[in-house]
């Protein structure tokens, strides 16, 4: 009898903790509609067609770089300086274009030296046991002070280049932006589920030392995911090149709080060890529909960003319950 007992009890705990699992995502998926519903009958134009084209470009900024964010975030590490990773990154490929080099092999560089950029912190998390928040927390500032030195706080323009402006181009009534951001979104969701590496990623964020000893090779992982999230960043940095026509050292301002917002609102544990790809993607949806309608709505700036502050803070209380009730 208790073989029976123990039999429909492990299927049922199984079923409890997938439902468990998929709650924040269906709370997502019913906030979206709200938004939706809400903003749709408050804001004068929220439903247009253009105003959702740009909602899509605008979570794009944040959903390239919210990918990376999220296996960093999984692995029990956090990079803060994204927003000035992507404001470098469109600096140094605009004078790179306007220095003659070939857009493609500029476009390559550009992403080559996000990932070389990101590494730093990587090896400072990884060899030198640099907390990752004050490795990426150096690294804000450093290329944040770069970029506004070198343009003096003024925008590089890169006057006419076809495959830049192509890729400010709708494809169907869909910005390329939003159709890279679905690629990339596919290709993290395969890696993060489905690869070698993303099992390392959890395995990591759930205990690193416990990773090591089972042969896992910790620093290089970190090394690695570091250097991604300067690659995302470079590719947001393109992308924000081809919107605007020109670098900027100021753009991106606040883009690492959006992130993390996004990756900390879809589910992932800033403890590390716990988190979903879609999870984020509806975190970066709700993200971006709120910053949208706020601004229709006529909301001052500066309450916007009390708003943000307000949903980090509920999401990471919500993680902390839902930790509690996976471990109860």
């Amino acid at each position: 009898m208790p073989v029976e007992t123990g039999g429909v009890a492990a299927p049922a705990a199984s079923r409890s903790r997938r439902f468990s699992q998929h709650m924040n995502e269906l709370s997502l998926f019913a906030a979206i509609v709200v938004l939706y519903v809400v903003f749709g009958s408050m804001a004068d134009g929220f439903l247009s067609f253009n105003n959702q084209i740009n909602i899509l470009r605008d979570a794009a900024t944040i959903g390239i770089a919210a990918w990376a964010a999220t296996l960093i975030i999984i692995a029990g590490e956090i990079d803060v300086s994204v927003g000035p990773m992507v404001a470098f990154i469109s600096v140094a490929l605009a004078y790179m274009l306007q220095g003659g080099i070939p857009t493609p092999l500029a476009f390559v560089a550009a992403i080559l030296v996000g990932a070389a950029l990101g590494s730093i912190a990587g090896v400072l998390r990884a060899y030198f046991d640099v907390p990752s928040f004050v490795a990426t927390l150096g690294l804000w500032s450093a290329l944040r002070g770069t970029a506004l030195f070198v343009t003096d706080a003024l925008p590089v323009s890169i006057g006419r280049n076809d495959i830049v402006d192509a890729l400010d181009r709708s494809v169907f009534g869909i910005p390329p932006a939003a159709i890279v951001m679905l690629v990339l979104f596919a290709i993290f969701a395969f890696v993060s589920r489905k690869t070698a590496f993303g099992r390392s990623v959890f395995a990591i964020g759930g205990n690193a030392q416990a990773a090591y000893l089972s042969g896992i090779p910790v620093a290089r992982i970190r090394v690695a995911l570091f250097a991604i999230g300067g690659a995302m960043a470079a590719v947001s940095g393109i992308l924000l090149l081809s919107r605007l026509g020109s670098g900027n050292a100021t753009a991106a301002s606040g883009l690492e709080f959006d992130v993390i917002a996004a990756v900390v609102v879809g589910g992932t544990a800033l403890s590390g060890g716990r988190g979903s790809m879609l999870g984020t993607l509806l975190g970066v949806l709700v993200i971006t529909l709120i910053g949208n309608g706020l601004v229709l709505l006529g909301i001052n700036p500066f309450f916007q960003q009390v708003v943000r502050g307000v949903i980090i803070v509920v999401a990471v209380l919500a993680n902390i319950q839902a930790i509690k009730r996976s471990r109860a």
